[in-house]
C-alpha cells in the first residue's frame, strides 16, 4: 500500500515514513484482519472494470496534489476557479483499486491526513462533494445549538440526492458484500473488512468525480460545533460518520443520501484518544486551496 501511495500520490520519503509511523503504532489499523478478510473484489477486477468503463481521472492543478477534486458551489454561480478546498477522489489510502484503510480512529485519521499534507474534511465538505455543491457553513451548521438540534435542523431542510443522481440505486455502488460469518458483534478478530477496492464502481461517483461516498466504508469526518472548529480553518470539533457501507444492500441501517447527517453515533472530540474504530469505518482527506481565503461566516 505504501509503495502505491508513494507513486500514485507523489509522496516523498518523509511523508511515507510519517504514514508508516502512525500505522505502526496500531495493532489493528490497516486494510482488515488478513486472517478473516474476504474482499468482495480483487484489485485486478477493479482495474478491468475501470478500463472497460474508460475511467480517466483528470487532476486539477488548483488542488496541488494528485487524485483530488476541487469543491465549489455551482448553485451560487461559482466554478472550479472559486474552489477553496479539494477532496480526495478515493477513500484513504486515496489510490484507485487499493482497499480502504479501516480500524482507524478519528484521531489517527486526522493525523494521517496531516502526514501527507492534507487535513480531515468537514462534514459539509463531504456532503457537498457528494451532492455536487458545497454550501456555505452558515447554511450547513446551526452553530451555538446542541448537536441534536443542529442535526435535526439540517436533516429537516436538506436536499435529497445521491452522488449518482436523484434516485437511490444501491447496485451502482459497493454495497453488495457480506459480513464475516463470525461477525455477530464488532471485533478485529471476528469481523473482516470485506470491502471493494476504491473506485471499483465507475457509476458510483459524484459530479465532482468523487467515488464511493455510498458503500465500501463509512468515513470519519469533522463535525464543528462552533465556527473555530471548522477543519478548513484549522480547528477540530467532534466526530461524524458519513456514508453507507459495504453490506448496505443487505442491511440498510440508515438513510444514505448525500446530505443526510447521522445522529451522534460514538461521538467524541476528534482528537480524543478513545475515538471509535471499526471494520467498516475508514476516512478520506481534504486540502485547502493554497492562497484561497475562506469566506466570512456571520456570527450566530
Amino acid at each position: 500500500m505504501l509503495k502505491r501511495m508513494r507513486v500514485m500520490l507523489e509522496l516523498d520519503d518523509a511523508k511515507i515514513a510519517a504514514v508508516k509511523a502512525i500505522m505502526d503504532k496500531s495493532e489493528i489499523m490497516g486494510q482488515g484482519n488478513p486472517a478473516i478478510v474476504t474482499y468482495a473484489m480483487t484489485r485486478k477486477e477493479c482495474r478491468e472494470r475501470r478500463e472497460a468503463a474508460h475511467v480517466v481521472d483528470v487532476d486539477d492543478p488548483i488542488c496541488g496534489a494528485p487524485l483530488m477534486a476541487p469543491l465549489w458551489n455551482p448553485s451560487a454561480g461559482e466554478t472550479e476557479k472559486d474552489a477553496k478546498a479539494c477532496i480526495d477522489r478515493y477513500e484513504f489510502p486515496g489510490v484507485p483499486c487499493d482497499y480502504p484503510v479501516t480500524w482507524v480512529s478519528p484521531r489517527d485519521a486526522a493525523a494521517l491526513c496531516e502526514a501527507i499534507g492534507k487535513r480531515i474534511c468537514d462534514a459539509h465538505e463531504w456532503e457537498g462533494a457528494c451532492a455536487g455543491a458545497v454550501l456555505p457553513p452558515e447554511k450547513e451548521y446551526a452553530f451555538g445549538k446542541p448537536r441534536k438540534e443542529m442535526k435535526n435542523a439540517h436533516n429537516s431542510d436538506r436536499e435529497r440526492i445521491w452522488a449518482y443522481g436523484a434516485e437511490q440505486d444501491l447496485k451502482k455502488c459497493g454495497t453488495g458484500s457480506k459480513k464475516s460469518k463470525t461477525c455477530e458483534n464488532s471485533g478485529w478478530k471476528k469481523c473482516g473488512s470485506n470491502t471493494y477496492p476504491d473506485g471499483s464502481f465507475p457509476e458510483c461517483k459524484s459530479s465532482f468525480g468523487v467515488y464511493d461516498q455510498h458503500g465500501n466504508v463509512a468515513e470519519h469526518m469533522n463535525m464543528p460545533m462552533k465556527l473555530e472548529e471548522l477543519a478548513s480553518r484549522g480547528g477540530k470539533g467532534e466526530t461524524e460518520m458519513k456514508g453507507s457501507w459495504f453490506i448496505f444492500q443487505r442491511y440498510a441501517a440508515h438513510e444514505d443520501d448525500c446530505r443526510w447527517r447521522a445522529p451522534d453515533w460514538h461521538a467524541t472530540k476528534l482528537d480524543s484518544y478513545d475515538g471509535h474504530a471499526n471494520y467498516h469505518l475508514g476516512f478520506r482527506c481534504c486540502k485547502n486551496v493554497e492562497g484561497a481565503a475562506p469566506a466570512p461566516v456571520p456570527a450566530p
